[in-house]
């Protein structure tokens, strides 16, 4: 049983933002309340439910609530708005309560927890005075794949993963907007981040030194970069003042106009458009493609991307919620949030 205090400071630190000084929420710098023109999709509302509260012990009007039939999801931080979503849907939670209940870890702790079979601890229904069960292990991690560590630690802990693609986006290179360069061919990117190309002016800008950013090994963006984008090539080891910890901080110096003009750094599209928006960056296009809704289904833009719903194989409740957020309906929530759906 949950200590009272631990309780009533975690319904405070959920009031706010505030509460994003760790996880997601403390690398997303947009409101991310419904729209106006917001539509329920979702027919059957008794299918993923939760459970029944029980009162907290020892308390006065605090409980702790029981999963029921509803997921318990973690996953990375450009799938927070997804999952906001797809709790507005089943669950009709007001928008003050999305924040608590929509407690992300990122994706390296996502996936530890998925493996190890633990829960998501910060789970929270504050106007109902509610903490959702953390002995009850999280069923889904949504974002982005797991890198190879991950899947390894998952086989030797006996976990079946099952990756499910449930939309697109683009995995992106961001410049400072100051700077001349428009796009960059796939061998470009390479070239910069394996150590051969170091001035702009080798493709196409100023004379300048090209400070390429990177984020911590673990991360869903470089394991895009690890995996995808290298593809054979070592990635140089980047020196300690140019990892960015997480995509916000990434943000924030290729932006910066003083010192990011010479920068490049890379994120998911969806994330610069809609989660952490910054007037001073530039998206580039590679291999001549933009990375628009068009080409990501096409494919004609190289480094399009997955978010997948991910559980471990005999997770009954993920398994049908999963094929759920992949029906007609499911999509049409998908694209509601502002993801590319899969159809």
């Amino acid at each position: 049983m949950k200590n009272m205090l631990i309780l009533a400071a975690a319904l405070c630190l959920c009031l706010s933002f505030a509460v994003g000084e760790t996880g997601s929420w403390g690398q997303i710098n947009q409101s991310l309340e419904r729209g106006e023109d917001w539509q329920r999709f979702v027919e059957a509302p008794s299918d993923f439910q939760l459970g029944e509260v029980t009162p907290l012990e020892g308390s006065d009007g605090l409980y702790i609530g029981n999963w029921g039939d509803y997921p318990s999801i973690d996953g990375s931080t450009v799938c927070v708005p997804l999952a906001m979503e797809l709790a507005r849907q089943w669950l009709d939670l007001p928008e003050e309560d999305l924040n608590g209940f929509v407690s992300f870890s990122t994706t390296p702790v996502a996936y530890d927890r998925l493996t190890a079979g633990a829960a998501n601890p910060m789970v929270t229904i504050v106007s109902r005075s509610v903490m959702m069960d953390d002995t009850h292990p999280i069923d889904i991690v949504i974002g982005t794949g797991p890198n190879a560590d991950e899947r390894r630690a998952a086989e030797e802990a006996g976990v079946e993963l099952v990756m499910v693609p449930v939309c697109y986006d683009a995995f992106v290179f961001l410049v400072n907007s100051e700077n001349p360069v428009d796009g960059l061919t796939a061998e470009e990117i390479r070239g910069i981040y394996s150590g051969s190309i170091f001035l702009w002016s080798e493709v196409g800008g100023t004379e300048d030194i090209i400070v390429p950013y990177q984020r911590p090994h673990g991360s869903g963006s470089q394991t895009a970069m690890e995996e995808m984008v290298m593809d054979g090539y070592a990635l140089s080891a980047a020196e300690p003042n140019y990892i960015s910890d997480g995509m916000a901080d990434l943000i924030a110096q290729v932006g910066n106009y003083d010192g990011g003009l010479n920068a490049i750094g890379y994120s998911y599209l969806y994330y610069v458009d809609a989660l952490y928006k910054s007037g001073s960056l530039k998206v580039l296009s590679v291999d001549g493609a933009a990375p628009s809704p068009e080409n990501l289904r096409s494919g004609a833009y190289p480094y399009t991307v997955y978010y997948y719903a991910v559980y471990a194989k005999g997770n009954e409740t993920a398994e049908r919620f999963v094929n759920w957020l992949v029906s007609d309906e499911g999509q049409a929530c998908v694209g509601q949030a502002g993801y590319v759906t899969l159809r």
